[in-house]
C-alpha cells in the first residue's frame, strides 16, 4: 500500500513527481530531460529508487530500462497533498484555505472561475445537506 502522497518529499523529489505526472510515466533519461539544474544520471537514478520506496512510484522493465509510474492517479495525488496542506496549514479548516486562495493579492480570478466555484459552493450544500 502506497504511502499518502502528503508525506514530506524534498525539493527534488517533488520536481521528479511532477515530472513524471506530466510526461505519465518515464525513464530516468525522460526524467533527468525534464528536470531544471539537473542533476547526475546516477542521482536521478537514486531519487527514483527512493521514491519507490516511499511508495509513491512504481517501474516496469521494458527491454533494457526501467519506466517509472506514479502509484496515485493525480487528482487521488492533488487531493492528498491539498489535504496535508489544509490540515498543516489551516488547522483542517476548509474556509480558511478556500479564503487565503481568493483573497491572494496577485492573483484575479475571470468571472468563468468565480462562476464555476459557486456551482461547486452549491453542489457541496446539496450533498452535505
Amino acid at each position: 500500500m502506497p504511502r499518502p502522497l502528503s508525506q514530506q518529499l524534498s525539493r527534488r523529489e517533488r520536481q521528479i513527481m511532477d515530472a513524471i505526472y506530466q510526461l505519465g510515466s518515464a525513464t530516468v533519461s525522460e526524467v533527468l530531460d525534464a528536470l531544471p539544474d539537473p542533476p547526475s544520471y546516477s542521482a536521478v537514478r537514486a531519487q527514483l529508487r527512493i521514491l519507490e520506496e516511499k511508495g509513491h512510484l512504481r517501474h516496469e522493465e521494458e527491454g533494457p530500462r526501467y519506466v517509472y509510474h506514479p502509484t496515485l492517479e493525480r487528482g487521488e495525488a492533488r487531493r492528498s497533498m491539498l489535504g496535508h496542506v489544509v490540515q498543516h496549514f489551516f488547522g483542517g479548516s476548509t474556509e480558511a484555505a478556500v479564503s487565503a486562495l481568493l483573497d491572494m493579492p496577485d492573483r484575479k480570478l475571470p468571472e468563468s472561475e468565480l462562476d464555476r466555484l459557486a456551482e461547486l459552493i452549491e453542489r457541496a450544500r446539496e450533498r452535505d445537506a
